[in-house]
């Protein structure tokens, strides 16, 4: 399967500057999953930018939205 980086990037919302993983969607949720996190794209915006990806503070934001 071909990947779509160019199209991926224009959703993605990751704000690390160190990542080599944007636009490359099936290995930045590869990287998350093995250490039990989530990847950006799973969190609002303001969220994001805390690079909290845990599933705890997922879970907490939106804990009661329902």
């Amino acid at each position: 399967m071909e990947c779509k980086k160019d199209r991926n990037l224009s959703d993605c919302n990751c704000t690390y500057p160190f990542c080599d993983k944007k636009g490359l969607c099936c290995e930045c949720i590869k990287y998350h999953r093995e250490r039990g996190e989530l990847p950006a794209c799973f969190f609002p915006d303001e969220a994001e930018k805390t690079y909290d990806r845990s599933v705890e503070y997922f879970m907490r934001l939106y804990e009661g939205g329902r």
